[in-house]
């Protein structure tokens, strides 16, 4: 699996290194295209999304990966979903990869579980927050609450977060009509406190990270039964419908 990873990102890689299945190997390129010492915010996240990729897909290619993975939900979902599948299309076009984008492994993940109404939660500014709701609701899924910091977080402080408040910030988006919950963006600690959070909220919990690493093994028709992270990897393999296309 070859991963592009935001250049300030410290969990993405940590995330998938803890979940990787056996026979699987992960080679990472790190992109930029935002400013290190201002807020991610809507313009940044957008200016993200459309950053040239040819030098770190150039890279990424060098090692010959089967399935390439965009790390960064906020630079599409603040685009939208033609644009997200978009990006997937070119990133398969210039390296022959099947493409998974972490906004669309978030979609499929949620369909895989039958999920048409959810409980949003990120570190994002708000703006970025009513992108997602947009971008979720023109997949077809109805966000019923959203959660955010409270604060402003800049590219360190996402990442920063540890695991108990993204577990508060994961109850906080809890509703009663959820049927499921997101917590988005790669660089949170979601994955360590996914069983925890579906234990106390008995719902599903959908990351980012998790979502990616679940859309690609089904992409390339792996197994994904032997991984301990949350209802999703025990979601039965029919249920899933169709994964991530080489095409998109």
């Amino acid at each position: 699996m070859g991963v592009l990873v935001p250049f300030t990102n410290t969990n993405l890689e940590a995330d998938l290194a803890m979940l990787r299945p056996e026979g699987v190997s992960l080679h990472f390129a790190r992109i930029g295209g935002y400013d290190i010492d201002a807020v991610p915010d809507e313009e940044q996240m957008a200016g993200l999304g459309t950053a040239s990729l040819d030098e770190p897909l150039r890279l990424i290619a060098g090692v010959r990966p089967d399935v390439i993975l965009y790390g960064c939900t906020s630079a599409t979902l603040t685009h939208g979903v033609a644009f997200d599948r978009e990006l997937a299309a070119r990133i398969h076009a210039q390296t022959g990869a099947a493409t998974v984008t972490a906004a669309g492994a978030v979609v499929f993940a949620l369909k895989a579980l039958g999920a048409e109404r959810v409980g949003f939660a990120s570190p994002y500014v708000g703006a970025i927050n009513v992108k997602a709701v947009a971008f979720l609701a023109e997949a077809g899924i109805e966000t019923v609450s959203c959660a955010d910091i409270g604060r402003e977080l800049d590219n360190y402080g996402q990442g920063e977060l540890t695991p108990d408040e993204v577990f508060d910030l994961g109850r906080q988006a809890d509703h009663r009509d959820a049927q499921a919950i997101v917590l988005s963006c790669t660089d949170m600690r979601s994955v360590e406190t996914i069983e925890r959070l579906e234990a106390a909220l008995g719902k599903p919990v959908v990351s980012s990270n998790q979502a990616m690493l679940f859309a690609a093994l089904n992409a390339l028709a792996l197994d994904v039964g032997a991984i301990q992270c949350g209802t999703l990897f025990r979601t039965p393999k029919e249920s899933a419908g169709e994964p991530a296309r080489k095409e998109a």
